[in-house]
């Protein structure tokens, strides 16, 4: 594993030619890995999702009630 300390612009750039270096074969490889990877973003199942009263995305926990 490495660290890149470079901002975001240049993290994309070196990403994307990093990705473009690959054979096509390797890139469908990384491409399924990489959606297979459980996101470290998921919420648990308790979780409702609703429109907020101004169009705000909100997110309220359930406590069962």
């Amino acid at each position: 594993m490495e660290i890149y300390f470079a901002s975001k612009e240049e993290n994309n750039q070196r990403r994307q030619e990093e990705f473009l270096a690959l054979s096509p074969g390797e890139r469908l490889e990384a491409f399924l890995e990489m959606i297979s990877k459980p996101s470290i973003f998921t919420f648990p199942a308790d979780y409702k999702y609703h429109k907020g009263e101004e169009n705000n995305f909100v997110i309220t926990k359930d406590n069962g009630k």
